[in-house]
């Protein structure tokens, strides 16, 4: 569980670190980068500017390195944005089940993924491993499935 003393990103800067993160730089590169304005073209789906990203590194520079270095929890999540964090993060097009009443993202996750994603998540998610999947398949990998929680 994620301390409540975390630091807190937005969906929108959250997904933009991650997209910069996945470029394998160090975090003073990143965080260099992102103050100098040094940074890509991305050509992603979501056309990432980094403005955002660029903002808070200027206004809150203590809280833009925490982030980049100690990890964040997203401030409020969407069903929607839950599903671009694993797909920018964790390269994987997860199941997005928008039924009225039931929706939720479904994942299949190694245990330091489904960490990673629990961290992130706002107030008000839930991530529960999926009791019909079985026990961990051979590649270690475990069904789970975000939620609102209640």
């Amino acid at each position: 569980m994620t301390q409540p003393t975390a630091t807190k990103l937005s969906q929108w800067d959250a997904l933009q670190l991650e997209s910069l993160k996945s470029l394998g730089w160090s975090n003073e590169e990143l965080i260099s980068r992102v103050n100098s304005g040094n940074l890509p073209k991305d050509d992603s789906k979501f056309q990432f500017d980094y403005a955002g990203l660029r903002t808070v590194a200027s206004e809150q520079p203590d809280t833009f390195k925490a982030a980049v270095e100690n990890g964040y929890q997203i401030k409020y999540n969407t069903i929607r944005g839950i599903h671009s964090w694993i797909f920018v993060a964790l390269k994987q097009d997860a199941e997005l089940i928008l039924e009225p009443g039931s929706e939720a993202v479904a994942a299949s996750l190694t245990a330091a993924e489904a960490a990673s994603l629990a961290g992130v998540l706002s107030f008000g998610w839930a991530l529960t491993a999926v009791d019909d999947a079985g026990a961990t398949g051979a590649d270690g990998r475990t069904a789970y499935r975000v939620s609102p929680a209640g």
